[in-house]
């Protein structure tokens, strides 16, 4: 349970559309977006550094969502 309530009111439309496809994606807005939606440049910036992993292609998108479920287990984190 989050220590802080993730918000959907007053965010603005472009870090809403990236909210709108997390939830396509994982079924659900991990916590750590809904807490950061918040503050929207916190948010764009935190995106910032996941979509510059993610384009780097370093590791198949599969993979690294793999390794995210994986490490979220071990810590007793959810979506």
């Amino acid at each position: 349970m989050p220590r802080i309530p993730g918000s959907s009111q007053n965010i603005p439309p472009d870090v809403h559309a990236v909210c709108d496809k997390l939830e396509e994606r994982y079924g659900a807005l991990p916590e750590n977006h809904a807490v950061l939606a918040r503050r929207p440049s916190i948010f764009r910036a935190f995106r910032g550094m996941w979509e510059g992993l993610e384009s780097s292609g370093l590791l198949p998108a599969r993979l690294v969502d793999l390794v995210n479920v994986r490490v979220a287990s071990l810590i007793g984190c959810g979506l």
